[in-house]
């Protein structure tokens, strides 16, 4: 999976010279140190950095990312998940006009109807009600001067970053969060298959939905 989301990384229309791609090693199982160092092996023209965060836990793994980038605008991007060719130079446009953080659009990735339509619903919170969470992106300074996510969440955690992110902006006089939907990030379904008869949309739906209100966000995801 994390293949997957190095090339779309490397197949950005955006100049290479100014990307670089943080790979965040959880105490994996699985092979996805040796596929990130065979990765930064081919010789592409964007860099590729390993790093290691051995305690648990979705926001730790960002924060440790992020303190290791040296760009000035950071995207999380998970391991199961692949940006459209455009996105950074939608998120560039964005942060050139004046929003320094933003969520991005978040679609299956996956040709199912049902699939696409759970997502699809989860968009509708962010166009039409103004909610800013899942996939995001952040000036690499502002990220570090609210404290980056806070490390006891393993769920909504993008939400509380973003709400935290809405405050200091307001406070500076800044425009507010944006979204971008010009172009986005495909992710796997498979959350959605977790149980029979996709049950887990409903369990997945459920989470989301008491998290959004403060409930379970630091339950395991």
């Amino acid at each position: 999976m994390v293949h997957a989301a190095l090339s779309s990384v490397a197949a950005q229309s955006y100049a290479s010279e100014y990307l670089e791609a943080i790979v965040v090693d959880n105490a994996s199982t699985d092979a996805t140190a040796a596929v990130v160092r065979e990765f930064a092996g081919y010789g592409l023209s964007v860099p590729v950095a390993l790093v290691h965060e051995t305690e648990p836990g979705v926001a730790r793994v960002k924060n440790t990312g992020a303190a290791a980038a040296r760009a000035d605008v950071l995207i999380f991007l998970d391991a199961d998940s692949r940006m459209d060719p455009r996105l950074i130079s939608d998120v560039a446009q964005a942060y050139r006009s004046g929003h320094p953080a933003g969520s991005i659009r978040v679609y299956a990735d996956s040709t199912n109807l049902i699939d696409r339509g759970f997502f699809d619903l989860m968009e509708i919170g962010k166009v039409w009600f103004g909610v800013r969470g899942q996939m995001l992106y952040c000036e690499r300074t502002l990220f570090l001067q609210v404290g980056g996510f806070h490390p006891e969440l393993r769920l909504a955690e993008d939400l509380e970053f973003l709400d935290r992110i809405g405050v200091e902006l307001a406070r500076r006089g800044l425009p507010p969060v944006c979204h971008i939907h010009s172009s986005g990030i495909a992710t796997s379904p498979r959350r959605l298959r977790s149980r029979p008869f996709r049950l887990g949309m409903i369990t997945m739906f459920a989470r989301w939905a008491l998290a959004f209100t403060g409930i379970g966000r630091s339950r395991e995801y």
